[in-house]
């Protein structure tokens, strides 16, 4: 397709996509002319993931390009591949190593991780920052008098493990390993504000049901 349909099939104005081309977040297309490239439906894919990330998921231009980086990495494991990129979206705050609850927290969540028995996750540790962000979000429930113990995080994880579940059921749908990874980055971005959403409706319907309207 010319740029003209790439842009009514997306709903994305030419200018911006002319602006992602410049900034390297969408691939070129194969050039035809001088004046003209020619644009497939994985230009049409990546179109949608670029929107998401920005519009839906806010990132900046230069870290929605740092995360494509990754989905683009063939060199990688698909592990990896996926790690790298989710770890490059935003996250939490880090953690307060001169708070006293920080060190608590930090034990907290390696009796979580062993009693979970997710070996991978406890040998990369705080490499990782999704779990430096939850060491600091275990430290201020302390800090703020809380309960946050170990039963009560088993419980938690084990029903986003399900969620995690149905999410790599998803990205295996798609054909190829860089869709897939594509899939995860898009479901990640999307759905987290999905199930924040579901979160706090659920809590609204339990209450009405325990103490009533």
């Amino acid at each position: 397709m010319r740029l003209s349909e790439l842009s009514e099939r997306s709903g994305v104005p030419t200018a911006t996509i002319k602006y992602y081309l410049r900034e390297q977040l969408l691939p070129s297309g194969n050039r035809i002319s001088a004046t003209q490239s020619d644009y497939d439906e994985s230009h049409l894919r990546r179109l949608r993931l670029v929107r998401a990330l920005i519009q839906v998921g806010r990132l900046p231009v230069a870290t929605a390009r740092e995360v494509l980086g990754h989905v683009d990495d063939a060199s990688l494991g698909r592990t990896i591949r996926l790690g790298a990129a989710l770890w490059s979206l935003p996250h939490g705050p880090e953690p307060d190593d001169g708070a006293p609850e920080t060190a608590a927290a930090r034990t907290e969540v390696d009796r979580l991780l062993d009693e979970l028995g997710w070996a991978s996750v406890r040998e990369i540790g705080e490499l990782s920052p999704v779990h430096r962000s939850l060491v600091a979000s275990v430290a201020t429930l302390l800090r703020l008098g809380y309960p946050c113990d170990t039963g009560y995080l088993v419980q938690q994880a084990r029903l986003m493990h399900q969620v995690a579940r149905q999410d790599l059921d998803m990205m295996e749908t798609y054909p190829s390993e860089k869709e897939q990874v594509e899939a995860a980055v898009v479901a990640t971005v999307l759905h987290e504000p999905l199930l924040a959403s579901l979160h706090r409706l659920a809590q609204e319907e339990e209450s009405a049901r325990r103490y009533g309207l």
